[in-house]
């Protein structure tokens, strides 16, 4: 889907363009030339009006007017980089593309959950130092065949930054591959500051906050389109990533990564939430503020969370821990900086996940031998969840018209 990734790309790394220099120039240089015309054609007609009123003996010294040579036209601009259309983020940035098909028909026949980890490798080797991950899923779990792709990247310190869903699409809360310690997982805001309703989730595993709701970007066909969502957001802050590590080149990824987080303007509830993560990306202040560097990432290692979770994994009795907030998404709309406040009604959940205990327990004392079967039961959830494929994900939107987040109104390009 090109336009999506059009979209994105601009606001990354847009660079902007050259038309309205071009058409001063082309303007001016149409004017000089239609004046220098009139003025020689003006010229003609004199010395030719003369020339006709002389008698034939005079007509050698008839005093001619001099006919204006043409002038020197500036030379009109090539199309380049400049101050019109969409200037992104880092436009100064060199992008790699990279094409990723979901949804039906894919003419290769190879499963989305295959193609994200083969993507992440190919970008490493081919050179890049911060990764856009504007896709993701509604679940919070990840193949574990994306672990070694994300270490790789990891192990070659390389910025991913990750979208974290929108509600609009179906999300309730954050999903992989914005789930994977490390990546950087961006929330969006909307005009006034406030985490979208629309055009964002929440879940522990966000990093900052960045706008989301009418951005503005390029089309394939040289047009414009607004649109929202936090596939949106998250090439904003790659953009500032890209910035940090042009100025500092040497700089490794933990420290790029906690200079966004530690310059973020802290937003909702004080410290970090799960609405805006460290707070909404101050660009300015995470190019140039005077931030301590730190020995790892703040956002944890896909490495350790290998090993902790992967270690005997075909031996363990419970699920590995998502990383993200399970409760589905209450937000009301508040006016940042003021703290939100949890959630004061009693989940329905509730009372019936005591009532089950209660009657568990009668269960337990009055039959033995269930706590076998329900330690088996929880061994195949376990194996089942490992296992998941996000191609088997539901989501609130058919992927054909559009990706897994985003809209792109067509009333509005």
């Amino acid at each position: 889907m090109s336009e999506h990734a059009t979209l994105v790309a601009t606001l990354l790394a847009g660079r902007g363009n050259n038309k309205s220099e071009i058409t001063k120039v082309k303007s001016e240089n149409e004017r000089l030339k239609a004046a220098w015309e009139k003025s020689k054609k003006s010229a003609e007609d004199e010395n030719k009006k003369r020339l006709d009123e002389a008698k034939d003996d005079e007509k050698d010294d008839v005093e001619k007017v001099e006919i204006p040579k043409e002038p020197e036209y500036e030379e009109v601009p090539k199309p380049s980089g400049g101050s019109d259309g969409v200037l992104g983020v880092a436009p100064e940035s060199k992008l790699l593309s990279v094409s990723l098909w979901m949804g039906e028909g894919n003419p290769a026949n190879i499963p989305v959950e295959e193609q994200i980890p083969r993507a992440v490798k190919w970008a490493v080797d081919n050179g890049a130092k911060v990764i856009n991950m504007s896709l993701g899923s509604t679940s919070p779990a990840w193949p574990e065949s994306w672990d070694d792709a994300f270490k790789y990247a990891e192990d070659h310190d390389v910025v991913i930054v990750a979208a974290a869903g929108n509600r609009s699409g179906g999300m309730s809360q954050v999903g992989a591959p914005a789930t994977i310690p490390g990546v950087l997982t961006v929330a969006g805001v909307d005009e006034s500051g406030k985490a979208s309703q629309d055009s964002s989730t929440e879940g522990i595993s966000i990093g900052v906050a960045a706008p989301a709701e009418q951005l503005v970007g390029g089309l394939p066909d040289n047009g414009y389109a607004r649109w929202s969502g936090t596939s949106g957001a998250a090439p904003l802050v790659a953009g500032v990533a890209a910035l940090i590590r042009s100025k500092y080149p040497d700089m490794k990824a933990p420290d790029v990564i906690n200079r966004i987080l530690k310059t973020a303007r802290d937003t909702g509830a004080p410290g970090v939430d799960n609405l805006y993560g460290y707070g909404i990306i101050n660009a300015n202040a995470a190019v140039n503020n005077n931030v301590p560097s730190v020995s790892e990432n703040p956002l944890g290692t896909i490495e350790e969370w290998i090993r902790v979770h992967r270690r005997n994994a075909s031996d363990t009795t419970e699920a590995p821990a998502p990383g993200v907030s399970m409760e589905k998404s209450a937000l009301k709309q508040v006016a940042a900086p003021t703290p939100i406040q949890p959630e004061q009604s009693t989940p329905i959940l509730q009372p019936l996940i005591i009532i089950g205990g209660a009657a568990l327990l009668v269960l337990v004392i009055l039959a033995g031998g269930i706590q076998t079967l329900l330690r088996k039961r929880r061994e195949r959830y376990t194996e089942s969840a490992a296992s998941a494929s996000l191609s088997s994900l539901k989501v609130g939107k058919s992927a054909g018209d559009h990706d897994l987040f985003d809209d792109i109104p067509e009333d509005e390009k």
